[in-house]
């Protein structure tokens, strides 16, 4: 069942700067769906149209079948919020700011009690959960989610969930954000971290230029595009970085990791190149790999002359 519908939503800000050009997404009730692109694609113009605060000046958005104009107050209790920035709980304890949450959407007090505490413990938060202090940037980021899930809308809305937050935490956490979708929920994720969005998005729209340029779960958009695979090498600091044959295509060098691109009708050749460069000491190890939902981001980005 379909709990978010995004029709041809345009948004023109003062000064004729298009935030949003005729968006269309859908959002079904036990998806999680990634809202990729760089800084300025206009990712959180529609966050804020989704949450009626901000009018489109075209189009139609529903949360679960309620017009976002027409009834703002109703359809927005139907979503709850995660938004980009940290959530102001200084003087409260995680678990008094969670509980306070819960509390005003509406939770009965001991089902908002249990809750949070799984909460809390699932995100490994149990040691500071009662300590009315000033939190970390990713203590904060983590007590925020927990807040937008303690008593979660129909639909779901994640701006950058992850951000400060460190590695071991940050898995967890995806397991939490998947947790949501399996439970009903209808999870908008917004992100620019491609990598960590591949784990867990269900289907995800590539946004540039405040349009959306690609649409589709991450294993169709690799074949649509007829995604290039990895080609990984590790340079012998010793020696000369060697010249990529015709067939690969340089993506990035940073230190002594060189990463390039070939499509696979030449996957033979760039192969048979990597190890005669590593016979000859140029290189200490390579690797050939699929392609990631990265690289399919960054096709399109280059496509679109987007600068991330």
């Amino acid at each position: 069942m379909t709990m978010l519908q995004v029709e041809r939503v345009t948004k023109t800000y003062r000064g004729g700067v298009l935030a949003n050009d005729d968006i269309s997404l859908d959002v079904a009730a036990g998806e999680v769906f990634g809202l990729l692109g760089p800084n300025g694609a206009g990712k959180t113009t529609l966050v804020n149209q989704v949450l009626s605060l901000l009018v489109p000046d075209a189009g139609r958005i529903t949360v679960a079948g309620v017009d976002v104009v027409r009834r703002p107050d109703e359809a927005r209790r139907l979503c709850s919020f995660q938004p980009q920035a940290a959530a102001p709980v200084d003087g409260l304890s995680a678990r008094q700011a969670v509980e306070i949450i819960g509390s005003i959407r509406g939770g009965r007090h001991s089902a908002v009690r249990t809750r949070t505490g799984e909460l809390l413990e699932a995100l490994d938060l149990g040691e500071i959960a009662d300590r009315p202090v000033r939190m970390s940037g990713g203590m904060a980021r983590l007590t925020g989610f927990c807040m937008a899930a303690v008593v979660p809308g129909r639909v779901v809305v994640l701006d950058e969930p992850t951000n400060d937050v460190d590695p071991l935490r940050r898995r967890a956490l995806w397991q939490q954000i998947r947790a949501l979708a399996d439970g009903g929920a209808a999870v908008l994720l917004v992100t620019h971290n491609v990598l960590e969005a591949e784990r867990c998005v269900d289907r995800l729209a590539i946004v540039a230029g405040g349009r959306v340029r690609a649409i589709g779960a991450p294993g169709q958009l690799k074949a649509e595009l007829g995604a290039p695979l990895r080609l990984e090498c590790t340079l012998d600091p010793e020696s000369p970085a060697p010249e990529l044959p015709p067939a690969a295509s340089l993506t990035a060098r940073t230190g002594r990791r060189l990463l390039a691109h070939v499509q696979l009708a030449d996957v033979g050749d760039a192969v048979a190149w990597a190890q005669h460069a590593q016979d000859q000491g140029a290189i200490t190890e390579f690797s050939v790999a699929a392609a990631s939902l990265e690289d399919v981001y960054a096709t399109w980005v280059q496509m679109e002359g987007t600068v991330a």
